[in-house]
């Protein structure tokens, strides 16, 4: 008899059209609406880099069928077949919606993963938390992956990448050496530092993991995309530090946004726009590398940390 076992994708979520983006802010900022001018702004990003597509959305239906494929086209267990769910932290389908469907489904075993390697009690844990929750309320025993930020198939997914656009310098007439790469990851409030989160940590490890793996000794490590709050966010931001690197006389720049596994707003806005802008401002060559979204690499780093947690679920040991 096969055993079905759901998987949550979890991820941020994005509004669906411009006409959704106010809503969709509203419950970024936990039922306080926006103002005018904020929501112009976001408005404004979105349509700079899409034109009322939205690539976040398209990526992620498209990450979610691939993993269900991949976690059953590669299954060595033939009892057991994987059904993939979407949970979004703000916009439908709610992580909420997507435990209910696994509920619905009549499936009663299941993993939850956040498109997201690095664990933050505050990003990756809120996630859980919510899911958790749901599926306890569900009847549905749901264990996690908590992140999996050096997967030697994620380390080696990223490098490719990195060293794919040193070799386009290195063609264009830049010595390797002078290309400075800044990892990247979005920013979160100071506060998870004191409470000993293992968010920068693991930034940290996987920068230096695909560093080592492509022979990169030029790098630094920087944040992006802060909210715009009253407290502390972790800094520096890219663009101070383009500016800094500017002052040291860098001219070639390659951006490795490693906390993202997708195209968005963070990514096509705030990199390939705003970063550019200032990029030109200063003379300076600036690339980014191409996103995972979803490559088979990156689909055999999930279906392969989904698979060994639902083992230990099978085995009785969530």
């Amino acid at each position: 008899m096969t055993t079905q076992i759901g998987v949550l994708v979890m991820s941020y979520g994005t509004p669906e059209s411009l006409e959704g983006v106010k809503s969709y802010y509203t419950h970024i900022r936990r039922g306080n609406p926006p103002s005018a001018e904020q929501l112009k702004d976001l408005k404004d990003r979105y349509e700079a880099i899409v034109g009322g597509v939205f690539p976040l959305r398209e990526n992620t239906d498209r990450q979610v069928k691939a993993l269900q494929e991949a976690l059953n086209r590669d299954n060595k267990d033939k009892d057991v077949e994987y059904i993939c769910f979407q949970g979004l932290k703000h916009a439908r389908p709610f992580i909420e919606d997507g435990v209910e469907r696994m509920a619905e489904s009549g499936i009663n075993q299941a993993v939850g993963i956040v498109l997201a390697p690095h664990y933050s009690v505050m990003s990756v844990g809120g996630y859980i938390k919510r899911a958790k929750e749901k599926a306890e309320s569900s009847g549905i025993q749901m264990t996690f992956v908590q992140s999996y930020h050096l997967h030697p198939q994620l380390i080696e997914a990223l490098s490719r990448r990195v060293s794919a656009r040193l070799d386009q310098y290195e063609e264009a007439g830049a010595n390797r050496e002078d290309v400075r790469v800044l990892f990247s990851a979005h920013s979160l409030p100071e506060r998870i530092l004191s409470m000993g989160d293992p968010y920068r940590d693991q930034l940290l490890e996987t920068s230096k993991a695909v560093a080592e793996q492509t022979g990169v000794t030029s790098w630094q490590f920087t944040w992006q995309s802060a909210g715009r709050t009253a407290e502390p966010w972790l800094g520096p931001d890219i663009l101070d530090t383009l500016r800094e690197l500017s002052k040291e006389q860098v001219e070639y720049v390659l951006s490795a946004p490693i906390g993202f596994v997708s195209d968005h707003l963070e990514v096509l806005y705030d990199l390939d726009i705003e970063a550019q802008s200032v990029a030109a401002e200063l003379d300076m060559r600036l690339m980014r590398i191409e996103s995972l979204n979803n490559d088979p690499s990156f689909m055999a780093v999930l279906s392969d940390v989904v698979r060994d947690r639902a083992g230990e679920l099978k085995a009785g040991r969530p």
